[in-house]
């Protein structure tokens, strides 16, 4: 028996077979097996990439034993409570290190860092615990945890003289890090569509958003997660449900994959981390220069209760509104982001 492939793509493969009359079920099955598997190592994991990403990679970076334990420790190190965290550090130069919204990934700074690699900095991403590519353990979804992670990471890699960039979730991540660790380290901050000081309607927080817009979310995630992560990036996150806007698959996709990637618990506690926490006392703490940055056209982050209070706790807040900018700016807008991140860098 012969098979060849007849269409090889990202998202399909038939076979044209030919068998001969003297095989038997068991040759025919063997014989299909090899010729697939000689397929897939020729070249076609693509084919799997589409199913699972995960296996996708593992084909496709394969490496000796000897090797992998090495790789590993290159890229992911172990909290003093056994999580593993995934991060990645490229270039020399001032440090800067990007803090992930929720429920993504260190991917979603993919613009910056670039940008940042190529203007002489050492640029540091990484995945909090339950998200992305680090464990997906079932406790520690708290802004505590998440800020000692992040000052594990740093002291991992021994970061000094350091800028911090969060977005949204992140930007809570930031202003507890700085606040409670990050004393000689920090160099300046970036708090970027940021959840601070605190979202949810309380009575000393009457402009808040009511519970039930998080219980929503909460509701959303537990029925159906996998929809739930294509109607918000394809919705809201970016501004695409405006009137005249025109969604970027791709953008929408890859919000998908990053936030499929990351775990349901993680994920679901991490919505009263970002809604709950009260960071007035954060923000209050903050001794280096903090660049507050909004767009006006903010759908999940809402900027008056959130940038306009954030600045005046501040003692050396800076804070720029964008007009018509969604939440998902760093992406939708990197080009002008970009450029006025590196210049407070620099000032």
């Amino acid at each position: 028996m012969c098979i060849r492939p007849a269409i090889v793509g990202p998202h399909s493969a038939r076979y044209a077979i030919k068998e001969k009359p003297s095989m038997t079920k068991i040759d025919l099955i063997n014989s299909i097996t090899a010729s697939r598997r000689e397929i897939l190592v020729g070249g076609t994991v693509t084919v799997l990439a589409s199913v699972s990403p995960r296996v996708a990679v593992a084909e496709s970076t394969a490496v000796p034993t000897s090797n992998r334990s090495r790789e590993a420790h290159m890229e992911t190190m172990t909290t003093k409570d056994g999580v593993e965290i995934f991060y990645k550090d490229w270039g020399r130069g001032q440090p800067i290190v990007f803090h992930h919204g929720w429920p993504l990934s260190a991917d979603d700074w993919d613009a910056q860092m670039l940008f940042f690699l190529q203007h002489g900095y050492r640029v540091v991403g990484f995945d909090r615990r339950g998200h992305g590519r680090s464990s997906q353990v079932a406790d520690g979804h708290d802004m505590d945890h998440y800020a000692a992670d992040a000052a594990a990471v740093v002291e991992h890699l021994a970061l000094r003289d350091a800028v911090h960039i969060g977005h949204s979730t992140g930007g809570g991540v930031v202003a507890r890090y700085v606040a409670r660790h990050g004393k000689g380290r920090v160099a300046k901050a970036v708090l970027m569509s940021a959840v601070t000081p605190i979202m949810v309607k309380t009575p000393s927080n009457p402009d808040g958003l009511p519970i039930e817009v998080f219980d929503g979310l909460r509701n959303g995630l537990a029925a159906n997660r996998a929809q739930f992560y294509r109607d918000v990036p394809a919705g809201p996150f970016y501004g695409f449900n405006r009137p005249g806007a025109k969604p970027q698959e791709g953008v929408i996709e890859n919000w998908w994959r990053q936030g499929m990637m990351g775990g349901a618990k993680a994920h679901y506690d991490g919505i009263k981390a970002f809604s709950e926490t009260d960071q007035t006392e954060d923000l209050k703490s903050i001794d280096v220069p903090t660049l507050v940055m909004h767009g006006d056209d903010d759908q999940i982050v809402p900027y008056k209760d959130a940038a306009l209070l954030a600045v005046k706790l501040l003692k050396y807040g800076t804070l720029k509104i964008y007009p018509g900018f969604p939440h998902g700016m760093l992406t939708t807008h990197a080009d002008v982001i970009n450029q006025d991140l590196l210049a407070f860098i620099r000032s």
